[in-house]
């Protein structure tokens, strides 16, 4: 009880809730959830690119254009991006503070070397990482077109189909997508765990909801550069 007192920490007055382990975990799972919902929009969008260069950049356009004339040309874009910048930043904080309470709390190492985790929970760490990178990636490919072969503003459909006619793009896309399956597959369940909404007659759903939404959204990410690999989309 004295070692569980010492290296538990308690929560702060000015903080109880962001302090608190609970606190924490709830920022992970609400934080997640607001990125599961972009990320099933931003799914759906891509696959506008099946329908062909103007469909698809007619899409880019309005992405930049939606609210007007209420909102400037790119306001709603950019509150979109703050936002999730936001709930990257929480998850990520939230995440690694929670994985060094756990470090401290267990200094010693378990005494069965056989893990008692899923795979999926055994690589949540590493494929945070992974989608850490990924972004920085992602961001100066698609948005500011830095590392783009074609890198033409404008001309989004251009810029895809380029990205994924190279070697390296296909493979830091598709290893990315790998790891955001695992990522969603438990990290669904475990935020309706933390949010209160799984219990003991719910769980197989949860589980089954989890692993489908992963699924879902892996096979749908990985279509487009399938596709262009395979002469589909050029």
């Amino acid at each position: 009880m004295a070692l569980a007192t010492r290296t538990e920490r308690r929560p702060s007055k000015k903080h109880p809730l962001w302090d608190s382990t609970v606190g924490k975990k709830t920022v992970m799972a609400v934080s997640g959830l607001i990125m599961l919902l972009y990320l099933v929009v931003h799914m759906l969008g891509n696959l506008k690119i099946f329908f062909g260069t103007d469909e698809f950049n007619g899409y880019a356009h309005w992405l930049r254009v939606v609210g007007e004339p209420f909102m400037h040309y790119e306001w709603t874009l950019w509150l979109v991006r703050i936002v999730l910048v936001a709930a990257v930043v929480a998850h990520a904080v939230s995440a690694y503070q929670l994985s060094r309470r756990d470090i401290r709390a267990r200094p010693t190492k378990y005494v069965h070397k056989k893990p008692r985790t899923s795979y999926a929970t055994r690589t949540m760490r590493w494929g945070g990482i992974i989608l850490g990178l990924f972004i920085v990636w992602h961001l100066l490919d698609l948005t500011t077109l830095t590392v783009n072969p074609h890198g033409v503003h404008g001309e989004a459909y251009q810029n895809v189909v380029a990205t994924f006619q190279t070697w390296y793009g296909n493979v830091i896309y598709i290893v990315a997508m790998a790891a955001l399956g695992f990522h969603i597959r438990h990290g669904f369940w475990s935020a309706a765990q933390t949010l209160g909404v799984g219990n003991a007659t719910r769980d197989r759903a949860l589980k089954t909801a989890a692993n489908g939404l992963a699924l879902l959204l892996t096979v749908g990410f990985v279509s487009v550069p399938v596709a262009v690999m395979t002469g589909v989309v050029s």
